[in-house]
This record gives C-alpha cells, sequence and structure tokens, in this order.
C-alpha cells in the first residue's frame, strides 16, 4: 500500500480541522458529499471532512507558509507536504435570467466534476424514524442556498457554462426520492436530454430501482452514460437501524435491478454506494462487493463521514485499519475482474474523490 492511499484513508476518515483558506470552500449539509473541502495531494484531489464534528479532533490541520503555499500539517505543526485548494469555480459568479444564483443548481465536486440534486426533498426525509438517518437532503434548501426543483433548462444551461468556463469534465445527478414508480428516473432522463443538447458532457445519474426496468433504457437513450443505484449498508440488522424506511426495499430486489441495469448501460458503467463504518462487518462489505463486481457493478467504497445536523452526527467514522483492510480486499477483486472505476463513463467512483479505493486498485 503506497504511503499517499493510508494518508488519504486517514483524512477521508479524521478530517482536516480548519477550513478558513483561499479557494472553493465546499458546503456544509445538503445532499451527497457535504461538510467536505477539496484538497489536490500529490496530483490526487480528495473530498476531505472540515466542517463536522469529527473534523474538530482532527490530527491535521492546513497551514499557509510564507511563500503562500499550503502545507498539510500534524497536530506538532511538522509540515508534511504541500497541498492545493480547488479554486472557486467561475460559473458561481453568474445567475440564471430569472435570478437563480448557478452555484444554488449545481455544485463543483472534487476539481472537475458538477453535481446537481434534481430534486431536493425526499418522501421519507420529513419522518426521522423513516428516513435514512445520516440524510442531510433538506438542509441547504431549509438555508436557502439551493432551490426545491431544478428544471432541465436550468441544469443544462449551467452545465454549459461550468463545461465553458472551468473544464468540468463530467456531470452527476442526483435526487432525493419523489412520490412516483420511476423513483426519480424520468427527471434524470428529462434532464440528460437537456444538457446533451446544450454540451456533450459525461453523465451519471443516481436514483432509487424504479419499479419499471423500461426506464434503464429510458435514461440511457435520453443521454445519461452510468447509472448510480446505492446500497449504502448491506447487513439486514444495520439496513433497518441505518435505512428504516429504504430498507423495506431488500438486497435481493437491488440485485435484480443490477442486472437489468447492466443489460442497458453495461459492466462498469453502473454502481453503487457502500458507507463503511456504519456497522457491517468488513466481511460483509467484502461478501457484497464480491456479488456486485460478479453482476458488473463498481462497489464504490467511502468511509462514513457524520455531517452536522443530522441523527448520526456523533457517529464515530471507521478507523483507518478497518479501510485499509476492506479498500485492499475489494481492490484486489477489482484488479482481477473486468471493472474499474478509470473505465467508467461518469460518477463519483470515476471522480474518485470521497474513497481512497481507487488509489488501492491501481496499487499493485
Amino acid at each position: 500500500m503506497s504511503e499517499l492511499g493510508r494518508l488519504v484513508t486517514e483524512l477521508q476518515v479524521h478530517g482536516v480541522a480548519d477550513p478558513a483558506l483561499p479557494g472553493n470552500r465546499g458546503r456544509r449539509g445538503g445532499a451527497g458529499p457535504s461538510d467536505h473541502r477539496a484538497l489536490t495531494i500529490d496530483g490526487t484531489t480528495v473530498m476531505v471532512p472540515v466542517y463536522n464534528t469529527a473534523a474538530k479532533d482532527s490530527p491535521y490541520s492546513l497551514e499557509e507558509s510564507e511563500n503562500s503555499a499550503v502545507a498539510l500539517a500534524s497536530q506538532g505543526g511538522e509540515a508534511l507536504r504541500s497541498v492545493e485548494t480547488t479554486s472557486e469555480p467561475a460559473f458561481y459568479q453568474l445567475s440564471t435570467a430569472d435570478g437563480v444564483p448557478y452555484r444554488s443548481i449545481a455544485l463543483l465536486h472534487g476539481r472537475d466534476v458538477m453535481a446537481t440534486t434534481l430534486l431536493q426533498t425526499c418522501i421519507r426525509f420529513r419522518d426521522r424514524t423513516d428516513s435514512c438517518q445520516f440524510c442531510a437532503i433538506e438542509q441547504s434548501l431549509e438555508d436557502a442556498r439551493t432551490i426545491v426543483r431544478k428544471t432541465p433548462a436550468q441544469v443544462a444551461e449551467v452545465a454549459e457554462a461550468a463545461v465553458r468556463l472551468d473544464g468540468v469534465k463530467q456531470l452527476v445527478m442526483t435526487t432525493g426520492t419523489p412520490n412516483s414508480d420511476d423513483r426519480g428516473a424520468r427527471l434524470m432522463a428529462e434532464t440528460a436530454a437537456a444538457v446533451k443538447q446544450r454540451v456533450p458532457i459525461p453523465i451519471q445519474a443516481q436514483c432509487e430501482p424504479p419499479d419499471d426496468p423500461i426506464w434503464y433504457e429510458r435514461m440511457k437513450q435520453a443521454g445519461v452514460d452510468s447509472l448510480g443505484m446505492h446500497l449504502e449498508v448491506v447487513e439486514p440488522e444495520v439496513r433497518r437501524r441505518i435505512l428504516p424506511g429504504k430498507s423495506e426495499i431488500t438486497l435481493e430486489h437491488y440485485y435484480k435491478a443490477f442486472e437489468q441495469a447492466v443489460e442497458v448501460f453495461g459492466r462498469g458503467q453502473v454502481s453503487t454506494y457502500l458507507l463503511a463504518g456504519l456497522g457491517d462487518s468488513a466481511e460483509s462489505l467484502i461478501a457484497c462487493s464480491d456479488t456486485l463486481i460478479s453482476l458488473g457493478v463498481y462497489p464504490f467504497v467511502v468511509p462514513f463521514v457524520p455531517i452536522s445536523g443530522t441523527p448520526l452526527e456523533n457517529h464515530p467514522a471507521p478507523s483507518t485499519n478497518f479501510m485499509v483492510e476492506v479498500y485492499t480486499a475489494i481492490a484486489s477483486r477489482l484488479r482481477a475482474s473486468d471493472i474499474s472505476s478509470d473505465a467508467m463513463t461518469a460518477g463519483c467512483a470515476k471522480c474518485g474523490a470521497c474513497s481512497a479505493l481507487s488509489l488501492f486498485e491501481t496499487d499493485r
């Protein structure tokens, strides 16, 4: 295992304590990776927790040196290596004709990924006995930092500007789950079609498995290049505790959905999130990944990062040793397979900034 791989694993787990530096400051709350900032270390961009409670106990800090460079420092103040903060994207300075700031429609993730949550509400969120316990999807809405529903035209407009002004290379679209049988697939298809009319950017869509598998073909035809359907956790007891509502969708249902989606998008173009550190054993995560890889699905393993204001805001992060064990085992299986993060057209696994798995995948 490389030194960088272990360092990134520690940073992903423990965070960086000082967010008061120039550049793109990331964000608090909302859907997807949150309470993070993007840092580039030895050419690898990672999303590092800085705003949550876990970051307060981090052994690392960011220090500005005399020549204005930024260095990652240990608890004792020893500079470990230089890092770069990503710049504030130029498209953040723009607004739509009706006055909606572009950054309320989409955000920069990592170094060159634009991400948007098409529907900033979810049928489960308002009832915390039913909602995913780590979810903060409506926090940014409550803080008036985003809007409830992004229209296809708005997302297409912002995507074109992000590609033109900031060199963005892919678009990730996710959504809160609507009260419809398509589970958000219709939103994905409509928006992908609008984006592809404006700019030829690779797109990943993320939603729960739609009831009718015809939606996989509709999303693909509309311009979606890869698909994410997220398990998050796998053991039955852990699923009931962490995903009290969503756990009603069984693993078997997901596996069938993965089979159907892979038939449309191809092996290695379907992925799922596995959140390590919420109670699943390393053995369970590895066994599930074996099944996923056999189905042609990329198991994007990410260390759980607690988000402030959620029921799990004080949940401990997984240990570095636990993550190294899981990363090492799953990366070896990926190397022996026909799928990889690098071969994905678009998506979180393609970006890789929220996980060190891709570093282990290439570390032979």
